[in-house]
């Protein structure tokens, strides 16, 4: 079996408290029952059993208590665990279980558990494929199950169709990639109450941009894309990623990115529990190509953060932070993260 375990420090209803800064330690400890723990950012990892279930003698469920009983012991933090045979299988079983209980979804139940599901709830149906899914009547992943594997392939292609037709019927070949949280850097900023203003939220991702731009440079490495989690009042989240036009760790591209990602979420009145910001795909800088622009006012922008990165390795990370995402009343960095000092 696979367990999607997703982690929440506060109890379910309450505002604010991210687990980014306590994800390292939660993914030790997920390391101390099996090797084979994929990180799942900014809160979540899943963890395939079947090998610690033949040598503990424990089933999943019994596994799944393991973990929530020793999370909450040595982080202070608890778990929602979703197990299943497969990856996409324990991530909607996840996201089907209570806040603080573990769903276990077995072999023989995958088809009445998808069944009634909307076609959006499959891994990969993002919006414009669930619209045009839904047009010809496949509004539910039973329906598309139930759809000729060539009909399905004439609405959305020939493998985009093969990959939904397997989905519906339950069918995941992704394996669990161990140690993937080494190719990704991220942070997290929640707010005290549920935010409706979008210009504080756009505060909050400039320090995320900045914070993420200079441990990039810290550690000598770009990114080549940014993925933004939003996470609401009912304990929703979306996820959204873009690509960078070309790998770097300068924070104004990065937080150009960040706001457009936001923009195309068109959240509106939305109320938002916290923001969450992920570099991926990192690379060393030395082996980064950067296209030269001529323009003096990004060669100065370049220079003025080259001499803020050695004020702040020498006084701390709160010497120099931006004006516009000086940390005020309104939103909270979360606990470990670079700017609680600021």
């Amino acid at each position: 079996m696979i367990l999607c375990v997703r982690f929440h420090a506060e109890p379910p209803g309450a505002a604010g408290g991210g687990c980014e800064a306590a994800l390292p330690a939660l993914l030790a400890l997920l390391g101390g029952l099996t090797p084979v723990v994929q990180a799942l950012p900014p809160d979540a990892a899943l963890v395939d059993v079947r090998g610690a279930e033949r040598y503990f003698g424990w089933n999943a469920a019994q596994l799944a208590s393991v973990i929530r009983v020793r999370a909450l012991a040595h982080c202070g933090v608890d778990c929602t665990i979703g197990a299943g045979p497969n990856p996409m299988l324990a991530r909607m079983a996840a996201r089907g279980a209570r806040p603080g209980t573990t769903l276990v979804l077995p072999p023989d139940g995958v088809t009445e558990f998808l069944a009634d599901k909307p076609v959006a709830a499959l891994d990969g149906v993002g919006p414009a494929t669930a619209r045009t899914l839904c047009s010809y009547g496949l509004d539910s992943v039973g329906r598309v199950a139930a759809a000729p594997l060539a009909t399905l392939q004439r609405i959305v292609g020939a493998r985009a169709g093969r990959e939904l037709h397997e989905r519906a019927l339950g069918i995941d070949r992704t394996p669990v990639v161990p140690n993937a949280a080494a190719r990704s850097l991220g942070a997290e900023r929640s707010f005290p109450r549920d935010e409706v203003d979008p210009g504080r939220r756009r505060r909050a991702l400039l320090s995320l941009a900045e914070e993420l731009g200079a441990r990039l440079r810290g550690a000598e490495q770009v990114c080549r894309s940014l993925t933004l989690t939003v996470r609401y009042a009912d304990r929703s989240i979306t996820t959204r990623g873009r690509t960078l036009r070309e790998p770097t760790a300068h924070s104004p591209a990065l937080t150009a990115l960040a706001y457009a990602i936001h923009e195309s979420l068109g959240l509106q009145r939305a109320r938002v529990r916290s923001v969450s910001l992920r570099a991926e795909g990192l690379m060393p800088a030395r082996l980064a190509s950067r296209q030269l622009t001529f323009d003096p006012a990004d060669d100065r922008a370049r220079r003025i953060e080259a001499v803020a990165d050695r004020a702040r390795a020498r006084f701390g990370p709160a010497a120099i932070v931006s004006a516009a995402a000086a940390p005020g009343p309104q939103a909270a960095p979360a606990p470990g993260s670079l700017a609680d000092a600021a």
